[in-house]
């Protein structure tokens, strides 16, 4: 019998519903695959007392007559959702030994709804970056490899040690934020299924925050049927949070049919320039799929895609330098030495130099020169103008098509230390997913295929707001006719 943490959520819920296994058996395959991982360094944190405590309670409410979805399934947390009790520090040194009082909103959605805490996820700090080697524990490490070759490759960025936890079978699913493909990006570089939902159908209360006005939660999972399942638990209004939409959430799973009949699908042919010839084959064939389960592909064209990446520098490093003014060591988490004489000033100083790596430096400079008086109107300001139309672009669009098919990302995944020297490379591996978050869209990425090398290769479907039952069903008719089956190498 294959090991209980690679069962995927459905079929979890379906042997626990049937009495074939218990939450703890699983919860205990689960901590000891984790145990076993310690050279992926996705887990930061492991909470095994709380998690078999949880999986004991679980398992206590199946008997009493509990058949709710997430029942007793083990899951793995990003380092960026507050977690009470346990620590949280969006791997970052400047929260070095903060722990919560309170746990965010979708946590204790979760939670409620039964799940298993399994512990923290490695990511990259504060969510900046795109291969998790912007993190205080060190760089996550990919659970695969390229054919015949040992190194280490990245899982993707901000949210790499939830992509590595599902693709090794650490866990059943994960969560993870998108700021500007944090979700998507991993998720195609390791062959999971990531999902950013609408702006505003995930609360952000409890999450700490990157880019406010970009930031937004979502599962990662190992098939869209498990996606769904988990959006549904994480999503719904929050009073809380004042970006929350109050808005009914549908029963995504019962969506799922995969019949695209009637459909029209677009391909934006903007998205075609920095592209890799694998992920332009992957691409074609992907719409050939859509075609085959009904749907109309037809060419678009999203003019101002030339624009987003810039603007999304602009805008996002501007948030989070606000956002990230109120880490000073003075009330909670890392503060530094002081010499004889240092007052207030120097203690910001020195905290927030020791405390914040060399990525958020730089985007907390960049967003502090954009937003000083000088440079306001000719930078955020413009920024913010080219955001509107990206996103004008998108609803004349969905005019014509119910959703879009995109690359995920331009390559498959490169190895660790090979783009580290060059941050405008590794902007760019963002390209392909920023506009979605500028826009407030929802986007889902499913494996489709493998690299020459062996590395598993996704595409991305986007929607109209508050369209993630589309997107999920058309992920669904592409996850079927994908038959994406490859998994890693077990080298760990």
């Amino acid at each position: 019998m294959a090991a209980l943490s690679t069962l995927t959520i459905a079929d979890a819920r379906e042997m626990l519903r049937a009495g074939e296994t218990t939450s703890r058996e699983i919860t205990e395959d689960c901590l000891a695959a984790i145990a076993g991982a310690g050279a992926l360094n996705a887990f930061v944190t492991v909470t095994a007392d709380k998690a078999l405590a949880m999986a004991d309670a679980a398992d206590q409410r199946r008997a009493a007559g509990d058949e709710s979805d997430l029942l007793g399934i083990p899951l793995g947390i990003k380092d960026v959702y507050c977690t009470a009790g346990v620590r949280s520090q969006a791997a970052s040194r400047i929260l070095d030994g903060f722990t919560p009082p309170y746990e965010s909103t979708v946590t204790s959605k979760l939670w409620d709804a039964g799940a298993v805490m399994l512990g923290k996820l490695n990511m990259d700090e504060f969510a900046m970056g795109s291969s998790t080697e912007n993190s205080v524990y060190g760089p996550c490490v990919s659970p695969w490899r390229r054919e015949g070759d040992t190194t280490p490759i990245t899982a993707g960025g901000s949210s790499g040690g939830s992509a590595t936890a599902v693709a090794a079978d650490l866990c059943l699913g994960a969560t993870g934020t998108d700021t500007g493909g944090s979700i998507r990006q991993p998720a195609a570089f390791t062959g999971t299924v990531g999902i950013k939902p609408t702006y505003g159908r995930c609360s952000r209360w409890g999450i700490i925050a990157y880019a406010s006005s970009l930031d937004q939660a979502g599962p990662f999972a190992k098939t869209v049927r498990d996606a769904a399942i988990l959006l549904k638990a994480m999503a719904g209004h929050d009073p809380k949070d004042s970006t929350s939409a109050d808005r009914p959430v549908p029963d995504f799973e019962a969506a799922l049919g995969g019949d695209l009949r009637g459909k029209r699908i677009g391909l934006p042919k903007e998205y075609r320039e920095g592209l890799g010839a694998e992920i332009d084959a992957l691409w074609v064939k992907g719409a050939g799929m859509l075609r085959d389960a009904g749907a109309e592909v037809v060419d678009i064209s999203l003019p101002h895609t030339k624009y987003a990446l810039p603007a999304y520098y602009i805008i996002a490093p501007a948030e989070a330098s606000s956002n990230l003014a109120r880490y000073d060591g003075v009330r909670y988490g890392y503060r530094a030495r002081l010499g004889q004489g240092d007052g207030v000033v120097e203690m910001y100083e020195k905290t927030r130099a020791e405390g914040f790596g060399p990525e958020v430096r730089r985007r907390v400079m960049v967003g502090a020169y954009v937003l000083s008086a000088g440079y306001y109107d000719a930078y955020y300001l413009q920024a913010q103008k080219v955001r509107t139309l990206i996103r004008r672009d998108f609803e004349n669009a969905f005019a014509s098509v119910d959703a879009i098919l995109a690359p995920a990302t331009p390559s498959p995944a490169f190895g660790l230390g090979e783009m580290q020297g060059d941050p405008v490379a590794m902007y760019l591996q963002d390209v392909f997913t920023i506009t979605v978050n500028l826009a407030g869209l929802p986007g889902i990425c499913v494996p489709v295929g493998t690299s020459g090398s062996g590395l598993p290769l996704g595409l991305q479907l986007i929607g109209q707001p508050w369209g993630e039952a589309g997107i999920l069903d058309a992920a669904f008719a592409l996850e079927q006719r994908a038959g994406f089956t490859a998994t890693p190498q077990r080298w760990w």
